[in-house]
């Protein structure tokens, strides 16, 4: 009876979404597909992690590219954070290499 009453997940139009936020999700996903690929995280469902370089320079490669596409979007500290963030991607990158 419990799950009768519980309401089904609604899902989001994300055409209703501003450019900033689409910018922001895409970073946010393709930045955590990187660390999946460098092997310094888990993907969901896995038991070990996977290595790939060369999806993990794209999804860097990608993160940067769409990072200086939101900047004017933003305010100046989030876009610092953003550069950090690219900058902590590409140094790791070039540990895993």
């Amino acid at each position: 009876m419990a799950e009768e009453n519980r309401e089904k997940p609604q899902g989001v139009d994300l055409t209703t979404l501003e450019i900033d936020q689409i910018l922001g999700l895409f970073i946010g996903i393709l930045a955590a597909k990187a660390w999946q690929y460098m092997g310094y995280r888990l993907a969901p469902g896995r038991e070990e992690a996977e290595k790939d370089l060369t999806k993990a320079s794209a999804a860097i490669d990608c993160v940067a590219f769409l990072a200086e596409k939101l900047t004017p979007f933003i305010p100046e500290a989030e876009a610092h954070k953003l550069r950090a963030m690219i900058a902590d991607l590409q140094i790791n990158f070039a540990r895993s290499s």
